[in-house]
């Protein structure tokens, strides 16, 4: 089967890393891929029609849908009926993540366990809800921003900044949700459905701050790690009840034609587990930890989707740690150089993984590209192996102004 993965980033790399392992996969083209993608094919990922004539080209079989923006613009509504499957929801079933105000009015509606919140509607009604929660909220843009529109404030002052910034960036009518400021520690847990059933992946963590110690501005993330020690069969069961079986429910009452993933983003409370936001496609760094721990074939799970056999897969992993460091351009995510040479990947140990980012290919050498440049990954068998590994392993590769957090995998201690 000859396959197409739609995307240019880390998780494309994993993804196209891990579907090469399946018996079943011939040719796999990454469009437009990137600097360390072998079969990348340079079309963007927006012209529909650009990649519909290079599936009937290459006799694509399957379509798999990395980014969140060609999914919320219809690639899916696109492809539906033109004999190629398309891994990933419909335009309305990608609304889950294309609009915060969406996903928290299902939430509610389906009995999803989340935060309060409230829909802003003038900047004069921001301020009055800013101050009911004394600063202590979370402000998060209506549409997509690739990870950064969303603001934790934990003061008056924090919360104003943040109104302000939304405005300035996103204009005078943006649309934007304030909620309740949640206490505990975040995991994700990301599922592979046919709209029907689901099949969950290990638990992970990712960390968004840039910096040590969760300081500094949200990116797209900077590092993650799998499994998670606190992820219980116990916790799992509960999220289960509280989170997935209802989300999967409400994707049934609305009809969406959802093939893909769902990814849910969840903060363990005293209260217990409650959701933060939804995406509608694989997380970006944890697929980078969670296709090296899954055994299972990914292929074999993609394909199940269609032929309502999802729910007779029995998935199988491994049971190392896998710890994700993203190496990152100087300045990201504000502004970056690019075009810079990337050494010393040929060093790295056997067994360590890196996935490229934000690389490009120029006069024959790779060269950075993006604000996140590579994934190392390292696994262990217990995660304080599976860190030291990985940061023995991110110093031997260079580029100019390399940034990277030095404590990713070490914010794991459960709320009690």
């Amino acid at each position: 089967m000859n396959i197409a993965v739609i995307g240019s980033g880390g998780r494309e790399h994993a993804l196209y890393w891990k579907l090469s392992q399946s018996p079943h996969a011939d040719d796999i083209y990454v469009l437009p891929g990137n600097g360390g993608i072998e079969k990348s094919v340079d079309i963007d990922v927006h012209d529909f029609e650009g990649i519909e004539k290079f599936c009937r080209e290459k006799n694509i079989e399957l379509v798999v849908v990395g980014p969140e923006n060609p999914l919320a613009a219809g690639i899916t509504d696109y492809f539906n009926g033109k004999g190629i499957k398309i891994f990933g929801p419909d335009k309305a079933g990608a609304t889950l993540e294309g609009s915060k105000v969406f996903a928290k009015e299902f939430m509610q509606k389906y009995g999803v366990a989340t935060a309060g919140y409230h829909t802003i509607s003038s900047p004069e009604h921001a301020q009055e809800v800013v101050s009911r929660y004394n600063g202590c909220c979370v402000l998060k843009y209506d549409g997509l921003a690739a990870g950064k529109g969303v603001y934790v404030c934990n003061s008056i002052e924090e919360a104003r900044n943040a109104v302000a910034d939304i405005y300035s960036v996103y204009g005078d009518n943006a649309s934007f949700i304030i909620e309740e400021l949640l206490v505990g520690d975040e995991i994700s847990i990301i599922g592979i459905t046919d709209g029907s059933s689901i099949k969950l992946l290990s638990p992970s963590q990712d960390h968004k701050q840039l910096l040590d110690n969760d300081e500094g501005p949200n990116t797209g993330g900077m590092g993650a790690f799998t499994p998670v020690p606190f992820a219980d069969e116990k916790l799992l069961a509960t999220i289960d009840e509280k989170i997935v079986s209802p989300t999967l429910q409400g994707i049934q009452a609305e009809k969406f034609s959802f093939i893909g993933v769902v990814y849910f983003g969840i903060m363990i409370t005293s209260d217990g587990p409650k959701l933060l936001e939804y995406n509608v496609r694989f997380g970006d760094p944890e697929t980078e930890v969670l296709l090296p721990a899954l055994k299972s074939d990914l292929l074999q799970l993609f394909l199940s989707c269609f032929d309502n056999t999802l729910s007779l897969q029995k998935l199988q992993f491994n049971t190392n740690y896998f710890v994700d460091v993203v190496l990152t351009a100087g300045g990201y995510p504000n502004k970056y150089s690019r075009g810079d040479k990337i050494s010393g990947t040929g060093l790295v140990t056997d067994g360590t993984l890196v996935f490229h980012a934000g690389t490009s290919l120029q006069d024959g050498s790779v060269v950075t590209n993006g604000g996140r440049v590579l994934n190392i990954v390292s696994a262990g068998a217990t995660l304080d192996e599976a860190i030291r590994k990985v940061y023995d392993e991110c110093v031997k590769v260079e580029f100019k102004d390399c940034f990277f957090r030095k404590d990713i995998g070490r914010r794991v201690q459960h709320i009690k």
